[in-house]
């Protein structure tokens, strides 16, 4: 893949990623700890997500993106039980804080690439800010299902993007598998999608970020397990796409090569 003036040649919607970084992941074996009840975890946990984390995304945000979102209200019909939200992956920085603020005051986990645990000095950090990264081998899937159902347990929100890979500032939605879905079906949870889209600035040639909510979203019980995880991701997927219309900005032009060579 290449960039050029702003415009990104791709070739496989479901596979090609757009990260633009050099970081080498770690292998997620079965060595690694998903989940501690240690006090000094439990103290991290707290200081980098509530103290310092929550304050500084929101400024930055705030005064950087002029960031906005609509329909929070909707997150209520969850109640205080434990629900999903799937995204859009478009942005490296704020896809890793929008979640924080769709559901607060709910604590929230981010499902990961190991890449967000990989980085020299962060990488020890985003455990506590709540990335929970995917596993690599059958032990530390094992590990991973059993974080997910305590998370379940705990009552806290789990964020997916099911794009998997970071297109910034894709204006679209990409087609993405039912896979994720899973969760909910699994825990007759409900599931929310938010929505990010570009939006044009009076003063600014920097885009304004819009977060979308739509939902609540609940599995059909009346479907086999596998109609439901389908059915499930159909209504989320059809969601996003009504949302994706509304951007305004196209900062970044991308161009199948396919097209591209005709």
């Amino acid at each position: 893949m290449k960039v050029k003036n702003s415009v990104i040649y791709y070739k496989d919607e479901l596979n090609d990623e757009f990260a633009f970084d050099s970081i080498q992941p770690r292998k997620i074996g079965g060595e690694y700890v998903y989940v501690s009840n240690s006090i000094w975890k439990k103290f991290t946990r707290f200081f980098w997500y509530r103290i310092v984390a929550v304050p500084i995304a929101f400024l930055y945000l705030k005064i950087v993106w002029h960031h906005k979102i609509v329909n929070r209200s909707k997150i209520k019909e969850a109640g205080k039980n434990s629900f999903f939200i799937f995204g859009n992956h478009t942005h490296n920085i704020c896809d890793a804080l929008i979640p924080t603020f769709v559901s607060f005051p709910g604590s929230v986990r981010v499902i990961v690439h190991p890449n967000n645990i990989s980085m020299p000095v962060l990488g020890k950090i985003t455990p506590s800010l709540g990335a929970i990264p995917l596993p690599d081998d059958k032990e530390s899937t094992k590990n991973f299902l059993e974080c997910i159902k305590i998370r379940i347990q705990e009552k806290n929100v789990i964020a997916i993007y099911p794009e998997a890979h970071i297109w910034p500032f894709y204006t679209k939605i990409r087609p993405f598998t039912s896979l994720s879905f899973r969760y909910p079906v699994q825990y007759q949870t409900p599931s929310f999608s938010f929505t990010n889209v570009y939006k044009k600035r009076k003063f600014s040639n920097k885009p304004r970020i819009v977060t979308y909510i739509d939902g609540p979203f609940y599995p059909d019980a009346s479907l086999s397990p596998k109609e439901q995880r389908e059915d499930l991701r159909n209504r989320i997927y059809s969601a996003m796409c009504s949302r994706s219309e509304l951007n305004e900005v196209e900062v970044i032009k991308y161009i199948k090569i396919d097209e591209k060579n005709q």
